[in-house]
């Protein structure tokens, strides 16, 4: 199979499963499996054909990696959540729109192999780790979303077909917590990974770029918003658009700046 039509299957494979809920009498039966198998398969064998040779200085190869982390865990979830595969009709369009970004990238990218000074062990887990990291918080950040989308028509007493598909307030939100404290836990990893890598190249534990800055601001927000949960029952509105900013931050922290430092090296000279 050529590299262009990889792509595209990679692509195709997302929508059937965001399709899935919408059928009559849809559950977790074998066709909603099926489609789901296919939603994994399809950016996980593309994303194996990006980074077959090594791991590289890529937004596409990063984007779909993290496609196919966010599937895998999805279908995971699904799996041990009554209300998890819920989740698709927001998150599976939202990853089709993010392989497509992807697939409009990979034409003006100027990939590189990724080297570190780090022993090749310790950079496989950090990459591994922060991959998680940003699935888990993609997933809980869709179920904030839910929630903010559930609260906002039940305020309003006019459910919408899309509100009617997904989890109740408190499925949610319950959801959203749980991905929260596992992509908390994982976060944390990855910053330690992470200043063990910054160790083995500067010989300092922590050097405040962009990526360490957002990282670290996006684990105390989340930590707070944990705590504050706990504590004094934050939840609904507030509680989604804090997970929503974290999400954005953990995305310029993982993403950011590879796309204009793509652009910028392909650019001519002159």
């Amino acid at each position: 199979m050529s590299l262009v039509a990889l792509n595209l299957f990679a692509l195709v494979a997302l929508l059937p499963a965001a399709l899935a809920p919408l059928r009559p009498g849809a559950g977790r039966d074998g066709l909603f499996w099926a489609f789901a198998a296919l939603a994994v398969a399809g950016p996980t064998l593309w994303s194996a054909a990006l980074v077959g040779e090594g791991w590289q200085t890529s937004l596409s190869a990063a984007l779909w990696v993290s496609i196919a982390a966010s599937t895998a865990l999805f279908s995971t979830l699904a799996g041990i959540s009554s209300q998890g595969w819920r989740l698709a009709p927001l998150l599976l369009p939202f990853l089709a729109l993010l392989g497509l970004l992807a697939s409009l990238v990979r034409g003006v990218e100027v990939p590189t192999q990724l080297t570190s000074a780090a022993p090749t062990a310790w950079l496989d887990v950090h990459i591994v780790v922060s991959v998680l990291t940003y699935a888990l918080l993609t997933l809980a950040a869709v179920a904030s979303l839910a929630t903010f989308l559930q609260e906002q028509a039940l305020k309003r007493k006019r459910p919408t077909a899309l509100t009617r598909l997904l989890p109740s307030v408190a499925d949610s939100e319950r959801l959203a917590g749980r991905l929260l404290a596992a992509s908390e836990a994982v976060l944390g990893l990855g910053l330690a990974t992470g200043m063990a890598i910054q160790y083995f190249e500067t010989g300092s534990l922590l050097t405040l770029q962009h990526k360490t800055l957002f990282s670290l601001v996006a684990f105390a927000l989340i930590g707070l918003l944990l705590v504050g949960h706990r504590v004094c029952g934050v939840r609904g509105r507030i509680a989604a658009r804090v997970v929503l900013v974290a999400y954005l931050l953990l995305t310029l922290a993982y993403l950011g700046v590879k796309f204009v430092t793509q652009v910028l090296l392909s650019a001519p000279a002159g």
